[in-house]
């Protein structure tokens, strides 16, 4: 599938996946985007503490890398753990324009390691920050009570509705620890059912800038 880089509306950079006429980001914003679903409504929720994340769907970096950045706001130490099938390419990697976007020169070379890491291997990034990515699709994911906050970052329902499915939410709801979180910036009916069906409390917030809503879940 042809894809190509476009520039969204806060600047900052995404893919597009021509065929489908989908992004790997929001159109509206990139890093308003996940600065919204990620930070406010996921990670900001264990400030001052020792926090294990699963991100499904690593794409550009971007959710790790804001993570990354985020931490020491929140005195958090962070085991980051992103899962992606279908890597993006190098060429790619550095069409991204996050690091001058969110003013972290001083970090770029955090941005190129996350990148550059091998997959399958745990790298410390930091004293607070160690990242393990693993190239898997989201259905292998067999993890049990391991994470604290999901982010969840498939593409959009309306071109792989299969990754928000019952069966992949029930592998969601088993990776969380009791009393956990999901975030994603999806907001249909048919994927809060499902959620729902697995065990999950759900409940919809207000969305990032072009988006009316977005949900949480949580594994009470």
């Amino acid at each position: 599938m042809k894809r190509e880089i476009i520039q969204t509306l806060d600047g900052s950079t995404t893919i597009h996946i021509e065929e489908w006429d989908e992004c790997y980001h929001s159109k509206h914003g990139a890093i308003q985007e996940a600065r919204h679903v990620f930070i406010k409504n996921g990670l900001s929720l264990f400030a001052d503490k020792h926090v294990s994340i699963l991100e499904i769907g690593f794409g550009t970096g971007l959710n790790a890398f804001i993570t990354f950045l985020e931490l020491k706001k929140l005195n958090q130490t962070i085991d980051y753990v992103g899962v992606e099938a279908y890597p993006i390419s190098a060429d790619e990697v550095l069409s991204m324009n996050y690091v001058a976007q969110l003013n972290a020169v001083n970090e770029s070379d955090i941005f190129k390691t996350m990148h550059e890491s091998n997959w399958g291997e745990e790298i410390i990034l930091s004293k607070d920050f160690s990242l393990t990515k693993r190239k898997q699709f989201f259905e292998a994911v067999e993890d049990i009570e391991k994470f604290d906050l999901i982010y969840f970052d498939a593409f959009g329902y309306r071109v792989q509705p299969e990754l928000w499915s019952t069966e992949i939410f029930q592998k969601m709801y088993n990776a969380l620890k009791p009393n956990s979180v999901l975030v994603t910036y999806a907001a249909r009916g048919v994927v809060k059912r499902s959620m729902i069906e697995v065990g999950f409390s759900v409940e919809k917030l207000e969305g990032p800038p072009g988006k009316r809503e977005m949900f949480r879940a949580r594994k009470t």
